[in-house]
């Protein structure tokens, strides 16, 4: 059996909105919105943000999405100041066994390993 594509529901934490508006900064596009939920895309990574708040089960996920330059990754969000408009934690480049990563933590508390 083959799969053709996986796409998580990630939570939101408190504010739905302006979840919504920190994917689209971080460099996703919003594709649809319903009642609770958002997909959104960028190339071929896809999820659904869901308006939900567990902080226990958000500050345990992870998902990690590549990039073809972490560098330029994380300097465009500093350049932004992606951090500080949204009061969250990102990352130095880190050396992994598996590639160079940086860490973003979103607002829910889900950790996106970026990685070269």
């Amino acid at each position: 059996m083959q799969f053709l594509s996986l796409q998580p529901f990630v939570p939101s934490g408190k504010n739905f909105e302006l979840a919504k508006e920190f994917f689209q900064e971080l460099g996703f596009t919003l594709t649809w919105n319903a009642a609770g939920y958002a997909g959104f895309e960028n190339g071929h990574c896809r999820f659904i943000l869901q308006e939900y708040d567990q902080k226990e089960f958000a500050e345990n996920f992870m998902l990690t999405v590549n990039v073809p330059d972490i560098a330029a990754f994380r300097m465009a969000l500093l350049e932004k100041d992606f951090p500080q408009k949204f009061g969250i934690r990102m990352s130095e480049v880190i050396n992994q066994p598996y590639g160079k990563e940086v860490n973003v933590i979103d607002l829910a508390g889900v950790c996106w390993h970026f990685v070269e």
